[in-house]
């Protein structure tokens, strides 16, 4: 049964405003500038440069001339064709007219370097067709992950081949022949191992590295060098020798061939730059590369003559002032986003700022005090996620590095004096007991704790390995050297 009631709710919606400004919060400065790019070309309403800028460069002319070049008639808008019919068809250019092409490269792939090899060797149809199907099956490290049975199965029920595991095993040492050495290993062990049988094995210090790693693998792995040493019966200089021609070897062949194109390289752009003006700290945004904008003047006066000639309009017309109209509200709201991004961020960085001033002074990490997001919530008073999203992907330029805003934020823990100090203070220290240590005999977690405690850092042995993890640091016994 169909009922009709009235209901009253209360509800929080953002506007399109709102959720506009929270995007464009949330994006670096690198992104920015290609954000405004986009919004130029998609509202023709947004133009390049400030209103100063527009009124310098259009004085005042009385002049009868000047007058008729700023009267500007909406059906002039209407019935200009920005782009003539003639070139909406194809082949529409003359042999004259020049048209540039943007040339680019395709370079080989790891995959395509392994199959230009084996054209070099003398295989028959059937040999060929093997030796193919096992280099599609070599990932981008270069290593067999898959068993010789399960590639003879899906040989003979997907390409109908009938083969035998040591007819592939034969066809794969034929592969693993190939450069880069180590290609095609199913295995760590036997990736090292090809490439250690592929050097001088007169070399006293090869062949027993490649003793070790033929027979002795696992504890290799482990680092127990004093149980590979009771068992081959050689001294100190000797298994150093030995670990260090097996330190030089490549883990990971198939990286070792990338095409330069494919290449990227991360360029960081800072959003603040701070600078120290004869001792006092001050921050700016880096605007260098983000254009100033400006409502296109052209436009605005579209409307006041449409206003000024309302009687004589038509639905034509109604409908082009109608758009213009839509798009000068979207660029003012996009341009007081821009401003009120401007204002948000540089607020938030001027709190962090007066927050780890002493850090700031000096670029000491153990001057950093404990901060979280609710610590510059509470300063600016802006919301925490506000905080979150100016932090994230963020960075500012200091007279000691380029850092992001999240290493900033840290939790704290209290000191045998009550003090509170920051967790990166503690992992500062934890980096350099491990850097000092003798690599014979490093230091364990339980020492490290111990270390921290006689600092009157009352932390857990739990605790510091978490924190070790955090910094990547390897345990104790993978971090002994010889």
């Amino acid at each position: 049964m169909l009922k009709q009631r009235l209901q009253q709710k209360l509800l929080q919606k953002l506007s399109p405003q709102q959720i506009q400004m929270i995007k464009l919060l949330e994006i670096p400065t690198m992104q920015l500038e290609q954000r405004i790019k986009n919004e130029i070309e998609e509202n023709p309403v947004l133009e390049e440069g400030s209103e100063k800028e527009e009124f310098d460069s259009n004085p005042e002319d009385t002049s009868p001339a000047a007058s008729d070049k700023d009267d500007f008639s909406i059906d002039e808008y209407i019935n200009k064709d920005d782009i003539p019919s003639y070139k909406l068809y194809s082949k529409n250019y003359s042999q004259d007219e020049k048209r540039t092409e943007i040339p680019f490269s395709v370079g080989a792939t790891f995959h395509d370097h392994l199959e230009s090899q084996l054209g070099l060797r003398r295989l028959n149809e059937h040999q060929h067709s093997l030796a193919e199907y096992i280099i599609g099956n070599i990932d981008e490290d270069g290593y067999l992950r898959r068993e010789l049975e399960a590639l003879s199965d899906d040989l003979a029920f997907s390409v109908n081949i009938t083969t035998t595991e040591n007819e592939l095993l034969e066809i794969l040492r034929i592969i693993q022949d190939f450069d880069p050495i180590g290609v095609g290993a199913r295995d760590l062990r036997e990736c090292l191992l090809l490439q250690i049988w592929a050097k001088d094995q007169t070399n006293p210090a090869i062949a027993l590295a490649t003793q070790i790693v033929r027979y002795h693998f696992d504890e290799f792995t482990r680092k127990h060098y004093d149980k590979i040493q009771a068992k081959l019966g050689i001294d100190d200089n000797e298994i150093k020798d030995a670990i260090e021609e097996i330190l030089h070897l490549n883990p990971k062949p198939g990286g070792s061939f990338s095409d330069a194109a494919s290449k990227t390289s991360q360029v960081i752009i800072p959003d603040f730059i701070l600078e120290d003006n004869e001792g006092i700290l001050e921050v700016s945004l880096n605007s260098r590369n983000t254009p100033e904008l400006r409502i296109s003047r052209t436009y605005s006066e579209m409307l006041e003559n449409y206003a000024a000639s309302k009687s004589k309009s038509t639905s034509v017309q109604k409908e082009a002032v109608s758009f213009v109209k839509q798009k000068l509200d979207s660029a003012k709201w996009f341009i007081d986003a821009i401003k009120q991004r401007q204002n948000t961020l540089l607020v938030t960085m001027n709190a962090i700022l007066e927050y780890q001033k002493e850090y700031f002074d000096e670029g000491d990490e153990t001057k950093l005090k404990p901060m979280i997001l609710k610590d510059i919530a509470e300063k600016t008073g802006l919301d925490i996620s506000t905080i979150s999203r100016v932090a994230n992907s963020k960075y500012v330029q200091t007279h000691f590095g380029i850092i992001p805003l999240k290493f900033f934020f840290s939790e704290g823990l209290q000191t045998e004096s009550g003090e509170e100090v920051s967790t990166r203070e503690i992992k500062k220290i934890l980096q350099d007991c491990i850097g000092n240590e003798h690599k014979r005999r490093p230091l364990t977690d339980d020492k490290l704790a111990e270390i921290l405690q006689e600092k009157g850092y009352h932390i857990a042995r739990r605790t510091v390995a978490k924190y070790r993890e955090q910094l990547n640091i390897p345990v104790a016994r993978m971090r002994k050297e010889l």
